[in-house]
């Protein structure tokens, strides 16, 4: 059985689709970017899974604190079947709160009924969010990563476009995804475990450098998709790549041992491994950036009351605020919200001078990213089945 199949939509449909909003008047605003309403009951844990990028070092207290509120952060795959069957087999949809994973598979969730259409006017941080109309409006490929159907299901937590790594005094500087096939790194390469990623840089770069015809490498056609693997294959047969990662833990080990040298990748990756000393380099390919954005959901639990709601919306502003922006900015290297690079320039007893030119550097770096564009990711691209079947096939090969 392939585990990547699409689940079929659920028989039942979800009862909870709750009463009033919550009026910005009736709560007090707190110094990290989280209006506290009046009316939020204390004492529960919310409980997010997140696929590793969104934990602000372990610290939910500036939130704990505020709400009377814990938050319970587990784990929780990325590949978006795998996102659908822990939600429906895995008893994620009774006990998660909120999923904060890579956006844009609005679809299946919406389809089965896991997730819940946003109520944005319950976030106060949402309103003076500008990267949300920069990035992510109605029209534009970015609203795919929050949005469905003309409805938005997603908080932007972070957005980000990736490449690859690799290791300068072994390679030299690289500048082309042309690196993860050269011969001359045979055998010295890395490839991450998703069609999303590895499949569709793979399409970026056969179509910049003419040796493919592909229209749109975000959303292929099924002829398209096959070459794309067959060249895949073709690498992979003649021993170009020494794994397949599926694991941030393995990838970063792949890096820091040397096993690899060249390895298509996160930056996140990067800062670990630069923290442990080892000088690795984040490409900037001439084909430009796999753009994406993180979305938090609120998982539609049919037995949750109102007030654990409003707790979930006090969460997720939280986590649209200036305080949990720049902390997951300085930490993982992504452009969070707008009010972040200022907020730890104005709080040095928080953030470092050293640390809140961090964070405006990693901002200004991820916005020329989007400047120089490339390709929005599509995580769950018109003919899916294909790109999954294609992927075993690599994968098998």
């Amino acid at each position: 059985m392939n585990e990547n199949r699409r689940v079929p939509p659920l028989s039942r449909r979800q009862v909870l689709r709750a009463g009033a909003a919550l009026g910005i008047g009736a709560g007090l605003a707190g110094r990290h970017g989280l209006l506290i309403p009046q009316a939020l009951a204390a004492g529960r844990t919310l409980t997010i899974a997140d696929v590793g990028v969104g934990d602000p070092g372990g610290d939910w207290s500036r939130f704990e604190q505020a709400t009377g509120n814990e938050v319970n952060l587990v784990s929780i795959g990325n590949a978006p079947s795998a996102v659908v069957n822990q939600l429906i087999a895995g008893g994620g949809q009774s006990t998660f709160d909120v999923i904060n994973i890579v956006g844009g598979m609005q679809k299946p969730l919406v389809d089965n009924d896991l997730i819940l259409e946003l109520d944005t006017g319950r976030l106060p941080n949402w309103q003076g969010n500008s990267y949300i109309e920069q990035y992510l409006a109605p029209a534009t490929p970015g609203f795919q990563f929050i949005g469905y159907e003309d409805k938005i299901y997603g908080v932007p937590t972070v957005l980000q476009g990736d490449s690859f790594a690799y290791l300068p005094q072994e390679t030299g500087e690289l500048d082309s995804y042309a690196a993860l096939f050269d011969p001359k790194f045979k055998g010295f390469v890395a490839l991450e475990d998703n069609y999303t990623t590895a499949g569709q840089k793979t399409a970026l770069f056969l179509k910049h450098s003419g040796q493919a015809e592909i229209e749109d490498p975000a959303d292929m056609a099924p002829e398209e998709v096959k070459t794309v693997i067959d060249f895949m294959i073709e690498k992979k047969k003649a021993g170009q790549f020494r794994v397949v990662w599926s694991s941030f833990e393995q990838a970063v080990n792949l890096i820091t041992s040397k096993e690899v040298h060249v390895i298509d990748c996160w930056e996140p990756m990067v800062f670990v491994a630069r923290d442990q000393g080892h000088d690795v380099v984040y490409a900037a390919p001439k084909e430009g950036y796999l753009l994406w954005a993180m979305g938090a959901y609120v998982v539609d639990n049919p037995e949750r009351s109102e007030a654990e709601l409003a707790d979930t919306y006090a969460l997720l502003d939280f986590m649209l605020g200036p305080w949990y922006g720049a902390k997951i900015t300085l930490l993982r290297g992504y452009m969070t919200n707008p009010a972040a690079p200022g907020y730890a320039k104005a709080h040095p007893d928080e953030f470092s001078a050293e640390e809140a030119a961090r964070v405006a550097e990693i901002t200004d770096g991820v916005q020329r990213k989007f400047e120089q564009g490339g390709t929005w990711q599509n995580r769950w691209p018109t003919h899916v089945d294909v790109y999954e079947e294609e992927w075993q096939r690599f994968k098998a090969a």
